[in-house]
């Protein structure tokens, strides 16, 4: 099943994309796609209700806006240099263990929103990413486990200032938690439907021309390990999303250095998750 959420900005209703690519509108099933949702077993109560409801679902309208398809999460954690190449370009070793860092869920945006250069900022970077949707609260789960508590995937645009991540004081934090640095979408894939989620095509095209190109089957950690080890420092909650990660191909590693300039576009997606696409423009204040 596809999760979408649609409609103008705070005002998002649910919605499932069909099979054909048709878009349905389940608000008459009660329940956003909320901690509470995918916490109480709402996909498999939603597959259920859609069997015998269907075919009463409005359709929606393809020139609609998505939203994320998730309300607000608890948190988004990330995992940092979790492809091979990517830690080469990024001029940082290869980790020995999981580099975390938090994303601020305020930065969340629709799939298709315009990213904003932050303001006073000039090194505005791109990071195609697998996100996965935390379906069960998750605490000290192994790695044989882990997948048991993951509701689904979504692709992810970890935008990233790298003045304010790599060049200020402090945590990468700063430089990853702008206004729109984190357009979610289009839809959430439930894991019935990914059979296999650590080997993945994923790519970003920015102005037509693709520059990153990979495989989740490159990750240092796999979604298991990134599961079981995240869930040892703190609880996982339904709806939080883990974002783990992004091949070599970012402006940064590029000699010299290609940032996000207003009016560069930037497309991207995964295999079986979609598309999604991101039009930059500058901050006004």
């Amino acid at each position: 099943m596809k999760l979408i959420r649609f409609g103008a900005e705070g005002q998002e209703k649910p919605g499932v994309q069909l099979n054909d690519g048709t878009r349905i509108d389940v608000s008459a099933f009660g329940q956003d796609y909320t901690e509470a949702f995918f916490g109480g077993d709402g996909v498999e109560r939603l597959s259920n209700w859609l069997k015998e409801n269907q075919a009463s679902c409005p359709t929606v309208s393809d020139t609609i806006r998505l939203g994320a398809p998730l309300c607000r999460p608890s948190k988004i954690v990330c995992v940092g240099l979790n492809y091979a190449k990517h830690a080469e370009e990024s001029g940082m070793a290869i980790p020995t263990e999981p580099v975390l860092f938090f994303k601020a869920t305020s930065a969340i945006v629709g799939p298709n929103d315009d990213v904003i250069i932050p303001k006073n900022s000039t090194k505005t970077d791109w990071e195609v990413e697998l996100a996965v949707v935390i379906g069960k609260k998750a605490s000290y789960v192994s790695e044989e486990n882990a997948l048991d508590h993951v509701a689904g995937y979504v692709l992810h645009n970890d935008y990233s200032e790298r003045e304010f991540q790599l060049e200020k004081e402090g945590q990468w934090v700063k430089g990853k938690s702008c206004d729109t640095f984190a357009p979610i979408g289009p839809f959430i894939v439930t894991t019935d439907e990914i059979k296999n989620p650590n080997n993945l095509d994923l790519w970003l095209s920015l102005n037509g021309e693709k520059i990153q190109n990979s495989n989740t089957s490159d990750f240092v950690f796999n979604i298991q390990e990134v599961v079981s080890y995240i869930s040892q420092y703190m609880t996982l909650l339904p709806g939080d999303i883990i974002s783990t990660g992004t091949p070599f191909g970012v402006g940064l590693g590029f000699n010299p250095p290609k940032y996000l300039k207003p009016g560069d576009v930037v497309e991207l997606g995964i295999e079986g998750l979609g598309t999604s696409k991101q039009t930059a423009l500058a901050y006004k204040g």
